[in-house]
């Protein structure tokens, strides 16, 4: 289950929090609960991925990015994700999550969200989001500009790249097995009925209308 009351009192702590810098490093202190562990007593690998959109959603109020996607209409969708895993959180421990923008291209723009606990970094969920309106995805050096930051895109780093070229070949594998399905598909569709076939010269068929010397 989604951890809503924990992104609802997050949201009621950000009531009259100052606006931060776009490239600004946010921080969002939370505590691990029973709900959190798997059968190892330890925050289960899918929570971590659960527990950054609530970082992502504290950072996307605090850089001001939520007022202009209302203004726009639009809306954030994750692409992608990576994560990594170094050392565990147990039941009632508590630590922060540390969002971040690291870079952006045409289409997505990447976040790191890191997983602190007294200044050790215990894990790191990656993402690539897009922001999509209702005449389509946005270009995000325009969302960047509107919320005062004119400068081109940090560079990306070397495992980004990787991270958006390993998405990309993924999605790409994807749809060609989509379009594979669909013609083969349409192939059988255009195959005559059984019956027609084993009437067909050269057509040999096995069971009841098949005619065996």
């Amino acid at each position: 289950m989604f951890p809503w009351l924990r992104l609802f009192s997050v949201g009621l702590s950000l009531i009259d929090r100052s606006k931060v810098d776009l490239l600004a490093t946010t921080r969002v202190r939370l505590r691990v609960w029973p709900n959190d562990l798997d059968f190892n007593l330890h925050v289960n690998n899918g929570r971590y991925l659960a527990l950054a959109n609530i970082g992502g959603a504290h950072w996307f109020v605090r850089t001001g990015s939520l007022g202009l996607f209302r203004k726009r209409k639009a809306f954030p969708v994750i692409g992608g994700a990576i994560a990594k895993f170094r050392h565990d959180l147990k039941a009632f421990q508590t630590f922060e999550i540390h969002t971040r923008l690291i870079g952006w291209g045409s289409k997505w723009a990447f976040f790191e969200q890191r997983f602190v606990r007294k200044e050790r970094v215990l894990g790191v969920v990656a993402v690539r989001a897009v922001a999509k309106a209702p005449s389509g995805p946005i270009d995000p050096q325009l969302l960047t500009a509107e919320l005062g930051h004119n400068a081109p895109s940090p560079e990306l780093p070397e495992w980004v790249r990787r991270f958006d070229q390993s998405a990309e070949l993924l999605g790409e594998l994807l749809r060609n097995e989509e379009r594979s399905k669909v013609i083969d598909q349409h192939s059988m569709s255009a195959l005559p009925p059984k019956a027609d076939m084993c009437s067909a010269p050269g057509h040999v068929c096995f069971g009841p209308k098949a005619d065996i010397a």
